[in-house]
């Protein structure tokens, strides 16, 4: 994010897994400000991105927050000068690409499947999911490298 994530644009960012913004950045649930409800998802993502409490706050009070707030939040994962976003943002993007793809996105439907599956079967998937990597190539030559050391 560099610049201002405004009402619906907030929510946008909100539903996105990471989000790194420029010093410019500016937040805000501002909804109320206009008379109208956050009705396109803001109210479900932003209490689940930063607890009820705060999401409560500043869904209420329609005010703005730099981006050196929201990290405090937990709104944004990194604040970096504006010259730098993109950069930054490939870097991760990088990181997260080089890892074994299917582990990959197995992983990321866990993370998002455990916010609203009980323990106990979350645990069962788990363990589905840990048996389909067992037979990755990338799960064998990984295994063989930590042995090899």
């Amino acid at each position: 994010v560099n610049g201002p994530a405004i009402g619906a644009g907030f929510d946008l960012a909100n539903m996105a897994d990471l989000r790194i913004a420029s010093t410019q950045a500016k937040f805000g649930e501002t909804f109320l400000n206009l008379g109208i409800i956050p009705g396109d998802g803001g109210a479900w993502f932003l209490q689940r991105l930063i607890g009820y409490q705060r999401a409560f706050e500043l869904t209420l009070s329609g005010r703005l927050v730099d981006a050196s707030e929201a990290k405090t939040l937990g709104i944004v994962l990194e604040v970096v000068e504006p010259a730098q976003l993109a950069a930054r943002a490939g870097e991760l993007a990088a990181r997260f690409a080089a890892q074994p793809p299917k582990a990959l996105r197995l992983t990321k439907r866990l993370m998002k499947l455990a916010q609203r599956m009980e323990l106990g079967d979350f645990l069962d998937l788990c363990a589905a999911f840990q048996g389909m990597c067992h037979n990755e190539p990338e799960h064998q030559e990984a295994v063989k490298r930590l042995w090899a050391k």
